[in-house]
């Protein structure tokens, strides 16, 4: 893994996987702005990135975030934080461009507000066993404001999700299964691996067909699924002219994988 010029966010290329490794271990990988900002830029380099064809963001250490540390971005967020330049914005509510490639997360050890928010921007989220969650903002006299409050219900259902925001209560990783915030629970020395594993299942699909699923799914959410609809036969089109839907038909004729270029 190699270290960011700030010595928060550790960056590592795997094939077509980028890893994006939380590394602020002695504060339990709490968010201060040096590592707020070093994520968004790793995100940045692995949007800009054509080899790069999923990222999984992860922890090093024994948890993966113990929140926001306010005392280090208070001041910041109380102004408005301007994202630098080049950024992505996983969380897409700090006016910044969202990553249009897929984005996993995998997460051990305590995960509390703004790491449960990425996890709800995510497109595939992983948990260990030994998970620890809480959305603590009404706990310290503030409120979510990383997209919980716009996307919890939507994954969990109202009732669920309202447990959870109005108490600042923890759950479990077994909860988080159950409301939907994760897909897989592991053993804590399984997460990774897994996760590695099903990040190269994702880049070993066609490129151009897994942004369009991203692209589709997220406009339905943004724009209603009847604009969503009137965008389908376009974008089939550009598809089926690509080099790698000529690849998919090829391959499904040999009975072999794909090996997709992204053209």
């Amino acid at each position: 893994m190699s270290p960011s010029s700030a010595g928060r966010v550790s960056r590592e290329k795997r094939g077509h996987i980028m890893l994006i490794g939380l590394d602020r271990t002695p504060k339990r990988n709490a968010f201060d702005q040096s590592m707020l900002d070093d994520l968004v830029l790793a995100l940045g380099e692995y949007e800009r990135d054509d080899n790069a064809r999923c990222a999984l963001v992860f922890a090093h250490g024994e948890h993966f975030t113990a929140g926001l540390d306010l005392a280090s971005v208070g001041d910041t967020f109380s102004k408005g934080w301007k994202l630098p330049g080049g950024a992505i914005d996983p969380w897409g509510t700090f006016g910044g461009p969202r990553p249009t490639k897929p984005l996993l997360v995998a997460v051990h050890g305590y995960c509390y507000t703004i790491g449960i928010e990425l996890m709800l921007a995510a497109d595939i989220n992983l948990c260990a066993s030994n998970s620890r969650f809480a959305q603590l903002e009404v706990q310290r006299g503030i409120f979510p404001f990383g997209g919980a409050t716009l996307r919890m219900h939507q994954v969990a259902g109202w009732g669920n999700a309202m447990r959870w925001l109005l108490t600042g209560d923890e759950f479990d990783a077994h909860e988080a299964y159950r409301l939907g915030l994760v897909q897989e629970v592991t053993a804590p020395e399984d997460l990774l691996p897994r996760a590695i594993w099903l990040a190269e299942r994702v880049a070993a699909q066609a490129p151009l067909g897994v942004r369009a699923v991203l692209a589709s799914a997220r406009q339905t959410l943004d724009e209603g699924e009847k604009a969503a609809a009137a965008s389908l036969l376009a974008t089939t089109q550009r598809l089926l002219a690509s080099e790698d839907a000529k690849e998919g038909l090829r391959a499904m004729l040999e009975r072999r994988d794909g090996h997709f270029k992204g053209k």
